[in-house]
């Protein structure tokens, strides 16, 4: 919803002030120069990046529009569940878990939890994870890598993403130029009518340009950090993850790891220890 407002702001600032400055909006609608400059950066954007990345963009740009889902209440909840887990494992063992991980949308430990269970990643992370330790496969002192290694191809996945939204941005005022030469070109063309359709044509040329350059630092590029910080955002959540794994996969208690898990949340999004406790001893009481 920021994303929207900033934009708002954005746009309302820059036609409010062209107005105010007794600027016609009218001259502004220049069809062909949208179809210009929007077609050569939606080809362009088709033309560098896979299919996979452009559905993912598409996805990102939805998202935008969207509360984060990586919120405290978010945070709440997986460390609830992560302690549930780690519990069960400490009373039951690792083979009182395989239920649980091997199909989680039946686990009644994660329903209790629809955030955590509909990220398909986090979900993915830890069950994955828990697999490898059941069946003693990896021994302790490799997980950390194994848990790096996953999470660095997720997040190289998902940064191409902005950086594609980045290249576009990047092209945008090049595009903007493209189209005012060829504004340029159609008024060399009637360089012999009345001085009035002449500066017509010279005004649509120029919108080119500055479509070009508005659309690159007003709108592409603030949405290519806005959905670089959502990835960022999902990144600080899956490294609570690791951090728990690891500490419970040392032999710490749960609590024990819980709590590394809390001290990896962003400050402003960390509940206190003693909500930490709320969350885990009193409810799982």
């Amino acid at each position: 919803m920021l994303v929207i407002i900033g934009l708002v702001i954005v746009f309302g600032s820059v036609l409010g002030g062209y107005v105010m400055h007794h600027g016609q909006l009218a001259v502004l609608i220049q069809p062909s120069e949208f179809v210009i400059i929007g077609g050569a950066g939606l080809g362009a954007l088709i033309a560098a990046n896979p299919p996979a990345v452009i559905k993912a963009t598409i996805g990102q740009l939805v998202a935008l529009v969207k509360p984060t889902p990586f919120g405290a209440q978010a945070y709440a909840e997986l460390l609830q569940v992560l302690y549930e887990i780690f519990q069960k494992a400490r009373k039951d063992g690792l083979v009182g878990l395989e239920a649980h991980i091997e199909d989680p949308k039946a686990s009644d430990i994660f329903q209790k939890y629809p955030s955590f269970l509909n990220n398909h990643h986090a979900v993915s992370l830890l069950c994955d994870t828990l697999k490898v330790l059941l069946t003693g496969a990896v021994e302790d002192h490799n997980l950390a890598e194994i848990l790096d290694l996953d999470l660095e191809k997720h997040h190289h996945e998902a940064m191409k993403v902005p950086q594609a939204v980045s290249a576009v941005s990047d092209a945008m005022p090049g595009f903007g130029i493209v189209a005012a030469v060829l504004g340029v070109i159609i008024t060399m063309g009637s360089i012999g009518g009345e001085a009035a359709e002449i500066g017509q044509k010279v005004a649509a040329a120029l919108v080119g340009t500055f479509l070009g350059i508005l659309l690159a630092y007003g709108l592409l590029s603030p949405i290519a950090a806005a959905i670089t910080s959502r990835i960022h955002a999902e990144n600080d959540y899956m490294l609570c993850i690791r951090t728990a794994l690891l500490s419970f996969a040392r032999g710490d208690a749960p609590m024990t790891a819980v709590e590394f898990a809390r001290r990896n949340v962003e400050p402003h999004e960390r509940p206190s220890f003693s909500e930490l406790e709320e969350l885990t001893r009193k409810k799982a009481a």
